[in-house]
């Protein structure tokens, strides 16, 4: 949906952009040649006239023959704001709305968040070819992304397995290269959209310490949805998934672990989809409260 809001976003610019450009370097002048024309015409026959007279007849003629066409008017005046919002969101930051609770109890369903589009570098926009690489997602970091599955779609998950890691999901505990991933219970929180209670626990991913969700005792039914590439590099077992993350793929996992779409289901994310690190909720209309940064 982004890419194709982006690529409508693109088209807009390029023809207000056009329109501003013939108008600055060729309609304006002519303008202004008709009115200088027509004022020094009419001036003889404006002797007898007063000076409120001449200067009502002079603003009339500018305002006939000075004024825009429309369709000019528009691309002119809007060009400016199209370029603004084109730059935004193509090389700072960029909107987006969380439209389920996978990614409980981080992001909550309705929260509006911004993205961080140069932290792994600066892509070109529509065809999101990078150009200028800055860095790269680390573990633990909040990604927004193109679904694989369907690139139409933006997601958002969190980053677990980098290039070249080992990734094993295994009786519900995270393991990292061999190592269990630390966690520690945490009380427990009310999912508004199963209206239940879950297991809250604090998990040391990285650098990063963030919240999770998990229910022990609920049964796990791990199993691909879909072919997808390096398929291969996954075994699925009876209670669980590891995978070895190949070069230029990342393995992505929601805070909500018993409710996510995620790696553990359709594969890896390809650099080439990653579309920035969300870190800012800016808005949610139903909790105010929640406004700031998150982990």
């Amino acid at each position: 949906m982004s890419w194709n809001f982006a690529l409508i976003l693109f088209v807009l610019l390029v023809i207000t952009g056009i329109v501003w450009t013939i108008d600055r370097f060729w309609l304006r002048q002519a303008r202004a040649r008709r009115v200088a024309d027509a004022l020094a015409l009419a001036r003889p026959s404006w002797s007898s006239l007063s000076a409120t007279e001449i200067q009502s007849r002079q603003e009339q003629i500018r305002f006939d023959l000075g004024r825009m066409p429309w369709y000019i008017e528009y691309g002119v005046s809007f060009f400016p704001v199209i370029l603004f919002v084109f730059v935004l969101r193509s090389f700072i930051v960029e909107p987006f709305r969380i439209p389920s609770g996978s990614m409980l109890p981080t992001l909550q369903s309705g929260d509006l968040i911004l993205v961080n589009k140069f932290t792994y570098g600066i892509r070109l926009p529509v065809i999101d070819t990078k150009v200028i690489p800055l860095g790269s997602p680390q573990r633990g970091d909040v990604m927004v992304f193109r679904y694989p599955v369907d690139p139409s779609v933006d997601y958002i998950k969190r980053v677990v397995g980098l290039p070249g890691d080992e990734i094993a999901y295994l009786d519900k505990k995270l393991f990292i290269n061999g190592k269990e991933v630390p966690r520690k219970r945490d009380g427990e929180y009310f999912e508004p959209d199963r209206v239940a209670y879950t297991a809250q626990f604090t998990e040391q991913l990285g650098d990063v310490s963030h919240e999770i969700l998990l229910d022990e005792r609920r049964s796990q039914d791990l199993g691909p949805i879909t072919s997808f590439p390096y398929r291969e590099n996954c075994e699925y077992l009876r209670n669980g998934i590891r995978c070895h993350v190949p070069v230029g793929v990342y393995f992505m996992m929601g805070d909500n672990r018993d409710n996510s779409l995620d790696s553990r289901y359709w594969g890896f994310v390809p650099e080439a989809n990653i579309v920035g690190r969300a870190f800012f909720i800016w808005m949610n209309f139903g909790s105010l409260g929640r406004i700031g940064r998150f982990h």
